[in-house]
């Protein structure tokens, strides 16, 4: 065989290879576009992405909370994204779906949820991602409206007791050097009427006298936004007032 012939039996060789190689591309590409296209996937993602919003909108719109975190908000858009291509993933093939909750069967999460009305939340927002990512945007559509209405009617309705939270004050008589029983008690006595007036209930959790003064600890709960700690600030021999927020409920 000469140099020629050699060369044109080399060529030929990579010719069908590199076919062949297109070929196996073309099958792969045309078996992913049979699933779900780019286009599908965006559109999709675009669903995710208003429902997201709307449940970010009714969370902050209902939250009751101390303090709001938006950050909380954004991760219930995220879920809702997250979901929707990954049940797309695996609605198209079946072994891809038992990996995946196998998968998910070993995932531990460490972040603890304080209100267990935050994980309604989650899983509001995981619910939708896979009705959008199994196809299901009428019932999504229905779900997402009913729930917001649902919820937006609830928050109007108190179903949880009025915010817990400490007041520490600090008192002393107008005798700094000696403590004066009777001065005290008419501090207390103002402190007491002005706790009936701006608390829904009050309780005494911690008492410590000394000599410069007296330290008191109540847990008071607020039905309604007062100026609770100016008011006491107003009280003749209160020299300081702290309002802290309870983090769990210290009785009833």
């Amino acid at each position: 065989m000469n140099a020629f012939a050699l060369l044109t039996a080399v060529n030929g060789n990579l010719s069908k290879n590199d076919i062949a190689g297109n070929s196996a591309f073309a099958n792969w590409f045309a078996n992913q576009l049979s699933a779900f296209t780019p286009l599908n996937t965006a559109i999709a993602l675009g669903e995710a992405l208003i429902a997201g919003i709307i449940i970010a909108l009714v969370y902050k719109k209902t939250y009751k909370g101390v303090l709001y975190s938006p950050s909380f908000s954004l991760t219930l858009i995220l879920l809702c994204l997250v979901t929707t291509p990954v049940v797309m993933a695996i609605g198209s093939n079946v072994a891809l779906s038992m990996g995946m909750v196998g998968a998910l069967s070993i995932v531990r999460f460490r972040t603890a949820v304080k209100d267990p009305l935050d994980t309604a939340y989650m899983f509001w927002s995981i619910t939708m991602g896979i009705l959008l990512g199994a196809d299901a945007v009428l019932i999504a559509a229905v779900a997402l409206l009913g729930i917001s209405v649902i919820m937006l009617g609830l928050s109007f309705f108190r179903f949880r007791k009025p915010n817990a939270y400490l007041l520490v004050l600090h008192y002393t008589t107008e005798n700094e050097n000696a403590f004066d029983s009777q001065r005290a008690s008419n501090v207390e006595s103002e402190i007491e009427s002005e706790l009936r007036q701006s608390a829904t209930t009050h309780r005494l959790r911690s008492k410590t006298v000394t000599r410069g003064g007296t330290e008191m600890t109540v847990e008071v709960r607020l039905d309604r936004r007062s100026d609770i700690v100016r008011n006491m600030l107003n009280i003749h021999g209160v020299s300081d007032a702290t309002l802290v927020a309870c983090q769990t409920e210290t009785g009833a």
